[in-house]
């Protein structure tokens, strides 16, 4: 029996798809992309305790960063001083820890599948030159992502130190698994996806949507938003990571600045070799008002005239007869009465 999930989609000779073709084109790419994800996070799951190729486990490379401290600002559960444990309070942390990690693990991990399904999803709606932009801009995302990534996994242990020790006189903070990952996981996914805001800066200036001269203008107010925005998203809220996160984000958009400066410049140089330098493509073309020349009435014999074809004669209708106008009425004294019905002829 033929299963009804799955039909053969026709391909036109044009590449062109209806809406069904569509929708079952986005359903398959998205089953692929789930399948992919549902396998990588059992990996991830499996490598949250287990090492892999000589690599360490994916929870002790996660732990590393609070391993690192003091064995003084780090609470001890056993007898010995230098073990580094966390602290699990729940009959279910360990499962719910280990599931949580595992499928960002898997995300991550399966990012070349999900977004090879995505290019292969929007290409067929691109022109050969969008297709070029597109495949550079998802190439520089994810190498962004990556490196917000890694900078965050190197200043975890700075963020902790100064967490962890600004009290340890007084008290030693005993943190749980699910916290502690919580927050590497999410300062690792706020610092990537922060360092993609430069790449849709660049991207809205190669729509045409902003400007290197609006940007520079507005320079400084959009690097006071950075900071605003690096104190908020930092899940942490320690000066370390938000001043890292502040600055790199500067840096990055200070580049993207000068490359829509350099892009801005392109297309004025490309206006000016096309002719175009000097028109404002918001403002209307100005109408040609200037009447055009009438040429005189052409008698009715001539060829050329009244559409008559070249060669041939016509000759002129004789005048029709005007009908004589009728004659003006009287007019009207005061003391005539006014006409009735049976006056009017």
């Amino acid at each position: 029996m033929k299963s009804p999930f799955r039909r053969k989609r026709t391909v036109n000779p044009d590449g062109t798809m209806t809406l069904i073709e569509h929708l079952y084109e986005l359903r398959n790419r998205l089953g692929i992309s789930l399948a992919a994800i549902a396998v990588t996070t059992v990996f991830g799951y499996i490598w949250f305790e287990v090492s892999f190729f000589g690599w360490p486990s994916l929870g002790q490379l996660l732990k590393d960063p609070y391993c690192s401290l003091p064995a003084t600002s780090r609470a001890s559960f056993n007898a010995d001083p230098n073990s580094c444990t966390l602290l699990g309070t729940t009959p279910f942390d360990q499962f719910m820890l280990r599931l949580k990690v595992g499928a960002t693990a898997g995300v991550i991990l399966a990012c070349p599948i999900w977004l090879y399904q995505f290019w292969g999803f929007i290409t067929p709606g691109l022109l050969k030159k969008e297709r070029r932009y597109a495949l550079s801009f998802v190439s520089v995302a994810a190498l962004l992502f990556v490196t917000g990534a890694v900078l965050a996994y190197l200043i975890i242990p700075q963020a902790l130190g100064f967490l962890l020790t600004i009290g340890s006189e007084i008290q030693t903070t005993a943190l749980t698994g699910s916290s502690y990952f919580s927050l590497v996981v999410n300062l690792i996914v706020i610092f990537g996806v922060s360092f993609l805001i430069p790449l849709v800066v660049v991207a809205l200036n190669a729509a045409g949507v902003v400007s290197y001269a609006a940007l520079a203008k507005s320079r400084r107010g959009l690097i006071f938003g950075l900071f605003v925005f690096a104190a908020i998203a930092t899940p942490g809220q320690d000066p370390i990571s938000m001043l890292a996160l502040a600055f790199a984000l500067t840096l990055l958009f200070e580049g993207a600045i000068q490359i829509c400066r350099i892009n801005d410049r392109r297309k004025a140089r490309k206006r000016v070799e096309e002719g175009w330098d000097g028109l404002d493509p918001d403002t209307p073309s100005q109408i040609d008002t200037t009447p055009s020349p009438i040429d005189g009435p052409s008698r009715i014999d001539d060829p050329a005239g009244a559409g008559g074809s070249t060669g041939s004669t016509r000759t002129a209708a004789p005048p029709v007869a005007s009908r004589p106008a009728d004659p003006a009425p009287p007019p009207r004294r005061r003391d005539d009465p006014a006409p009735g019905y049976d006056d009017i002829t």
